[in-house]
């Protein structure tokens, strides 16, 4: 793959009338920068949570138990960025397998505002707390989310916290970014359109996300599928049509189309690294834990990643016992996942998913990128792991999990190290990634940005060098035109915070991905 470093012609920064930058400017600083002091950098934040009652336990497992309400409380956080505390915001608990952590360390949400409206923290109006259920390491769910980060794939960010309710040390926990309107404003640059999150299949009906056609009725769906937006309008129908599409066209209508529907690479990108890291309690497996957006300004369905904390081999469930093998199929997954496995029956699109199993393979999922990275986090998040009495597993099980496979309270798991190289071992003897190129076409144009947001650099990378490419702003204008080259890293340290575009020129004026600078 060629690689060009590229900066655009700078003049069109200072040749903006002031009052247009200076609005753009405020337009970023005061909405697309939330989350920024909790997620902006690694960290342990320090989370203090004072309930009015003493008998916050029981009336938060009630709730849980009942209509999920939520229990008032203040809050102190503390981080890198300072301290603050903020009156009657709400705390629930959530989870379903987390449920299952032992002791009273379950998960839990915040919304800050609950009780006060548009009351937030760093700009944010929820956080959610995951307990560490089967993670000795503590780290899947934080270095899977940075993976996708990285490499551009659209999924909540993530850190830690060391929390305490009503003065008692309640945990070591990693915080995780609500999935709503903020995170599709700061990610995509679009929140009108329809946010389905695939349902927990514990609640009977149907039950799973698979994306199967049941029909024309809306009823049909909503065992398996929660409408998180638009409640109002509670209007399904694209999504129905979108389902249809999937298991009631012909092959060559799929093949030819998808990518009308879909963003389509950057739904083979998730699905890809998925397979690598064995994030089976996803779509491919269990059918929960993801989200699907309808972007109201492309049209196209965007797929978000969810709940990872059962990565590297940790989900199991009738695949290998109670620990999927290291050579777990790359076409792997439960057979009913329509979406998935119509993909894998193209020649076309199964190449192209392959071509971006071994991008990822390449940049990220290797022990040359991942090993350094689980040493930094180890070493970041060590003496606060160690002091947490109330962890699902030992001590000696924390340190040990890096390197050696753990069994014990929740099943076997992998040592994350050996999960890795174990992984890039067997796809480097199963595919030949030089073999896999990755073609062009009308259903598979999209190219995929990151990081996003961007603070010094943003890398363009096309499927082909193509050279109809060209970035414009939030207004529509031309910012430049790409070099004919597959990659393009962009040097965009000098230019305003705002949403820009990298848009066909040979489509006109239909933007094809949106990219945050954010400095």
């Amino acid at each position: 793959m060629t690689d060009s470093r590229y900066i655009c012609d700078g003049n069109f920064l200072v040749q903006w009338p002031l009052l247009i930058a200076c609005a753009l400017a405020s337009f970023a600083s005061s909405a697309q920068t939330e989350g920024n002091q909790v997620f902006g950098v690694d960290q342990i934040l320090q989370v203090d949570v004072v309930f009015a009652s003493n008998n916050f336990w029981n009336e938060l497992e009630v709730e849980y138990d009942g209509d999920q309400n939520y229990v008032e409380a203040d809050v102190t956080i503390s981080g890198v960025n300072g301290t603050q505390t903020l009156g009657q915001v709400g705390i629930r608990l959530k989870g379903n397998s987390s449920m299952f952590h032992p002791g009273n360390k379950k998960s839990f949400k915040i919304d800050f505002n609950e009780f006060v409206p548009d009351q937030a923290f760093d700009g944010l109006k929820k956080l959610n707390f995951s307990n560490g259920f089967k993670d000795p390491t503590f780290i899947r769910e934080k270095i899977f989310f940075d993976v996708c980060q990285e490499a551009g794939i659209l999924s909540p960010r993530a850190n830690f916290a060391e929390v305490t309710f009503n003065g008692e040390p309640w945990g070591f926990y990693t915080i995780i970014e609500q999935i709503d309107d903020q995170f599709l404003d700061r990610s995509i640059g679009d929140d009108g359109g329809n946010l389905f999150k695939a349902g927990s299949n514990f609640g009977g009906g149907d039950g799973e996300a698979s994306l199967e056609y049941l029909g024309a009725d809306q009823s049909s769906y909503t065992s398996s599928y929660d409408l998180k937006n638009n409640e109002v309008e509670d209007d399904w129908t694209d999504l129905i049509d979108f389902v249809d599409f999937i298991n009631n066209t012909s092959d060559a209508v799929f093949e030819e189309e998808l990518g009308d529907w879909l963003d389509l690479t950057a739904y083979l990108r998730s699905a890809a690294l998925d397979n690598l890291f064995a994030n089976l309690d996803t779509y491919t497996l269990s059918a929960r834990n993801y989200y699907i957006y309808h972007n109201s300004t492309t049209g196209h369905w965007q797929w978000i990643k969810w709940d990872a904390n059962e990565v590297f081999g940790s989900y199991a469930m009738g695949v290998g016992g109670s620990m999927i093998t290291l050579d777990l199929d790359f076409d792997g997954g439960n057979e009913n996942r329509p979406l998935l496995q119509r993909i894998l029956q193209s020649e076309t699109l199964k190449n192209a998913y392959y071509a971006e199993m071994c991008d990822l393979r390449t940049q990220w999922f290797n022990p040359e990128y991942m090993e350094p990275r689980m040493d930094v986090l180890k070493a970041l998040i060590e003496e606060a792991v160690l002091a947490d009495g109330n962890k699902m597993y030992s001590n000696n099980q924390f340190q040990s999990n890096f390197n050696v496979d753990q069994g014990g309270m929740g099943g076997s798991l992998y040592g994350l190290k050996p999960f890795v190289e174990g992984r890039t071992d067997y796809l480097d003897l199963q595919l030949d990634c030089t073999s896999f190129s990755r073609v062009l076409n009308a259903t598979l144009d999209a190219p995929i940005v990151f990081p996003n947001p961007a603070s010094h650099e943003v890398t363009i990378a096309s499927i082909v060098s193509q050279p109809d490419l060209r970035v414009v702003d939030a207004m529509g204008r031309e910012v430049c035109i790409l070099p004919r080259s597959q990659t393009v890293v962009l040097d965009v340290s000098s230019w305003p915070n705002g949403l820009f575009w990298v848009q066909s020129i040979q489509h006109g004026a239909h933007g094809v991905v949106p990219f945050m600078v954010q400095h």
